[in-house]
């Protein structure tokens, strides 16, 4: 039988207190809407529509797809009026109701919420240590679910049931059909509840099943900020909990913030406080410091990435190591066995095979060859006002401490750039190049032996 799921997305989220609608609060990186629209997926369904109200274009501009069908619903009359928005355009077979601002169940749970539907209805249900908020699940004599009484409509002796509706429902799209029609909002709200079909369902003798939420986090509604937080650290106690069995050393795994997707290689090491944003690609051997922050990077093996750094688009060859408080930004490309020192900047360059770059300096718009070393307090000066400009550095260059690099301009192969050199030509290779007031190359000048200078 074919699946469809209807998300019902439409809700303002007042107790946020926020102009954002309440499905676009992040979570993980990622807007809540996008957390349930992606478990929706697993499970490959025949469509997925998606019922939205409150700043509905900024929810579709949020999250796209080709896939998703959006139904609006101008007016909130209830979650039993919502799914009625969406029932003209949901083909024959079960339809699986979804929240959007209930981002955690796992695909497994609800792959076993539809198929347990069948010919009737299916609920996830969980038992609540505090049910407060939650509807009540209902059971007659024999103990068959009989209906649902929502916590403002019962009776004492109702509230005191720990059994709860977590508001995911699997049905035949026939189902609700006919009963959907026959909801009357007669309840302390006055709105259509999707959960009043189960009453006239069962009076009808049709089958209702439950499903046990396996952990009761899975189930969590987020209606406001602090349940928001609480959802936060319980996603991101997961992601360590999957890290650390996929071998990843945690020194403190709630101290760890994964903001999308984080893989892996074999023996790396996070240490606390280390924030992952966008797809984040660690080889093995990869050691993370205090404090770092990563973005859409991908490192290989052996990079010692030390604290406070920040890494924003970069892609980090092999054994290179990174900081204490550098930053690589977009378009950073750095090759094997490279360092970046402490309160470096590279910005939309490359940095050759083993050269350094190890002290307070800007290099952008830079093309840095192999084994070139770059002295402290080094800029590239790539932008004139109105166009950038690249600098090109050959390999087995030195750059002097001071250097001011204004391109366009190149620096020869094995070329010695002396300190302090403001270079607004190029510099040949394998001379000294020195500038003061005036820049004078000296071909005749050798450079000392590498165990008579100091590498920086």
């Amino acid at each position: 039988m074919t699946t469809s799921v209807i998300v019902l997305a439409a809700g303002k989220g007042t107790r946020m207190n926020s102009a954002l609608p309440k499905v676009l609060q992040p979570l993980g990186g990622q807007p809540l809407l996008a957390h349930v629209l992606a478990t929706a997926r697993a499970l490959s369904p025949q469509a997925i529509h998606v019922v939205a109200g409150h700043g509905m274009a900024a929810v579709r501009a949020a999250c796209p797809g080709d896939d998703l069908h959006w139904i609006e619903q101008a007016e909130q009359r209830g979650t039993g009026h919502a799914v009625a928005q969406a029932l003209p355009h949901v083909a024959k077979g079960t339809a699986l109701i979804l929240y959007g601002d209930v981002p955690l169940v796992p695909p497994r749970t609800l792959a076993a919420l539809r198929d347990a539907a069948g010919d009737g209805i299916a609920l996830l249900v969980m038992q609540a240590a505090d049910p407060t908020g939650y509807g009540r699940i209902l059971r007659d004599a024999a103990g068959r679910v009989r209906g649902i009484v929502e916590e403002r409509d019962a009776t004492p002796a109702e509230r005191s049931v720990r059994e709860v509706n977590t508001g995911l429902m699997a049905a035949p799209v026939a189902l609700l059909r006919r009963y959907l029609p026959q909801v009357q909002p007669r309840n302390a709200q006055g709105e259509h509840y999707l959960t009043d079909v189960v009453a006239l369902a069962a009076a009808d003798g049709a089958p209702v099943q439950v499903v046990a939420a396996q952990d009761p986090d899975d189930a969590l509604g987020i209606n406001d900020r602090v349940q928001l937080a609480f959802a936060e650290r319980t996603l991101q106690r997961r992601r360590a909990e999957a890290l650390l069995r996929a071998g990843v050393t945690l020194a403190d795994p709630a101290r760890l913030d994964v903001r999308g997707e984080l893989l892996c290689g074999r023996d790396v090491f996070i240490d606390v406080n280390a924030v992952f944003e966008g797809r984040v690609v660690l080889g093995d051997g990869v050691r993370i410091g205090p404090n770092a922050v990563l973005r859409n990077c991908a490192l290989g093996a052996g990079v010692e990435v030390l604290a406070f750094s920040h890494l924003d688009g970069a892609r980090v060859g092999d054994r290179a190591r990174i900081g204490p408080y550098a930053r690589l930004r977009p378009g950073a490309e750095l090759a094997c066995e490279t360092h970046i020192g402490n309160f470096v900047e590279v910005k939309q360059a490359t940095v050759g095979r083993g050269s350094k770059v190890n002290h307070l300096s800007y290099i952008g718009d830079a093309e840095i060859g192999e084994r070139v070393n770059v002295g402290a307090g080094t800029i590239t000066c790539n932008y004139d006002g109105v166009h950038k400009h690249r600098t090109v550095i050959a390999d087995d260059a030195f750059i002097g401490s001071g250097s001011e690099l204004v391109a366009p301009v190149t620096v020869g192969e094995g070329a010695t750039v002396g300190a302090g050199t403001t270079l607004r030509k190029d510099a040949p290779a394998h001379q000294l190049t020195v500038g003061g007031g005036r820049q004078v190359s000296l071909p005749h000048w050798r450079r000392p032996a590498p165990k008579d200078r100091d590498s920086g």
